[in-house]
């Protein structure tokens, strides 16, 4: 069997063994090489990476033994980061005397998830394949469930990783020898598959923090999201080293900290526009108001949907600069191919501070506000959307007492903008939850937005309840 819960937004993901298993691995390959011929004319050739999850290697076995069966090509990049994962889908490789340039890519992750998960991240032509299409698959699959794959594991071995260690030399020459002081934490992830060889390449000063790839993740979760993962790097943070860098299980997503700041991802694209002429900036509708505002004395802002795919989509369609997600996921287009890279993304960090760019000092020049984490409401994933269009309908008609609305923006769900502040709710794509923030110029003020608006939360959730139990 094959549950369609694992088709989700961006990629495909589940619980090894009860979600993801050898044979509808298979499947997912077959299917998904079907797919790749339909859409390139001559024999399609296929990147395959994966992570360093205890079982990674049957997932690949599984899936290049479908992409086999479907007449694909298997081009093995073994173990990698995400990041060059990608990097390798945009190269040209000499195969038998011809030059080879990928038509897809895989990688085998399951990101900052838990040990047990693990999944696909699948890209066509550079492009996201996603959403609509991920169910596309699942039908197809679904119709055809008992179709038998046998194990093939031909591959071609391709050396991706020099060509992106020599790539990343080459791109930061300029920063060899620098003496800034730095520390990073990859969390025994996938990141030193790579980092550590492209640092000690440029000669620069760097602590290291669990840095041997270890699927089991002995010392803390592989999601620097999660405030109690960057302990230990917080630890090492002191006078002679204000920087420190953190990096999800795929190294796909990062965490920027000084002693002073936990530099979320909207912080992170006004920093990174400071170098940049005349940006165009995509940012999503989490971004603080204050970052959207300052942006925007000197740079063309887009606001998006949140989601990586979405922003990666989005970057390309406008041929903006750049694109961040808070949560970490960065995406340069500006001297780079316009995907998320976490390594990548940790240079043009240390690039910064070559530049003379002090990032607490410039930070310290925003308005102070009080922004909220996401929080998470827990509904049904039938009703999800509708919860939302039912608050869209109250909010039109709000009663007295309810904070005074500006306008309703809806590129994502509902972001409310106050006079002092805002209130996001949306639909979680991935989850059967809504997803809430707020921030406002004090902590009360968005205390007093919360309040407001989970009140009509509920009062919506209790109505749907009602009529369905």
């Amino acid at each position: 069997m094959i549950s369609k819960t694992i088709f989700r937004q961006y990629d495909i993901r589940g619980i090894i063994n009860e979600d993801l298993n050898s044979l509808n691995s298979k499947l997912i390959g077959y299917f998904l090489g079907l797919t790749i011929k339909e859409k390139i004319e001559n024999s399609p050739y296929i990147i395959v990476g994966y992570d360093i999850r205890t079982h990674s290697n049957m997932l690949f076995e599984a899936l290049i033994s479908g992409l086999n069966q479907s007449g694909c090509k298997v081009l093995n990049i073994g173990l990698v980061a995400t990041g060059v994962n990608y990097f390798a889908a945009y190269q040209e490789y000499k195969i038998n005397n011809q030059t080879i340039k990928p038509n897809a890519s895989v990688m085998i992750t399951g990101s900052h998830n838990a040990k047990k998960y693990n999944g696909f991240k699948i890209t066509i032509n550079n492009e996201p394949f996603f959403g609509d299409e991920l169910l596309a698959l699942y039908y197809k699959i679904l119709k055809n469930i008992n179709i038998k794959i046998n194990d093939n594991f031909n591959f071609i071995e391709i050396d991706a990783k020099s060509l992106y260690v020599d790539y990343m030399i080459n791109q930061f020459s300029h920063l060899k020898n620098f003496k800034t002081s730095f520390a990073v934490d990859c969390g025994n992830g996938v990141a030193n598959t790579v980092l550590c060889e492209i640092l000690d390449k440029l000669n620069l000063n760097y602590q290291g923090l669990h840095l041997t790839p270890d699927g089991e993740f002995p010392n803390h979760h592989p999601d620097p999201t999660n405030e109690k993962n960057l302990v230990d790097l917080k630890t090492l943070l002191k006078d002679d080293c204000n920087l420190g860098f953190a990096y999800d299980g795929d190294a796909d997503r990062i965490a920027v900290l000084t002693q002073n700041y936990n530099i979320k991802g909207d912080m992170l694209a006004l920093l990174f526009s400071k170098t940049m002429k005349n940006p165009v900036i995509i940012g999503e509708v989490t971004y603080s108001q204050n970052i959207f505002d300052e942006l925007n004395h000197k740079t063309k802002t887009i606001m998006d949907k949140t989601g990586y795919s979405n922003l990666r989509l989005k970057l390309k369609e406008l041929n903006a600069d750049l694109a961040a997600e808070v949560s970490g996921h960065i995406f340069f287009n500006d001297r780079y191919y316009g995907f998320d890279d976490a390594i990548y993304a940790t240079f043009r960090v240390i690039e910064l501070l070559y530049k003379g760019i002090d990032l607490d000092s410039e930070l310290d020049k925003l308005p102070k506000v009080y922004t909220s984490e996401n929080i998470e409401i827990e509904v049904t994933e039938k009703n999800k959307f509708l919860i939302i269009k039912k608050i869209e309908e109250k909010l039109n008609q709000i009663q007295r007492g309810f904070p005074i609305i500006k306008d309703i923006l809806k590129i994502d769900g509902l972001r409310i903008n106050f006079e002092y502040g805002w209130a996001l709710i949306r639909a979680s794509n991935t989850n059967a939850l809504i997803m809430t923030k707020y921030e406002a110029t004090s902590y009360a003020t968005a205390m007093s937005y919360k309040n407001a608006v989970e009140n009509i939360i509920n009062e919506v959730i209790s109505e749907i309840n009602s009529i369905t139990n």
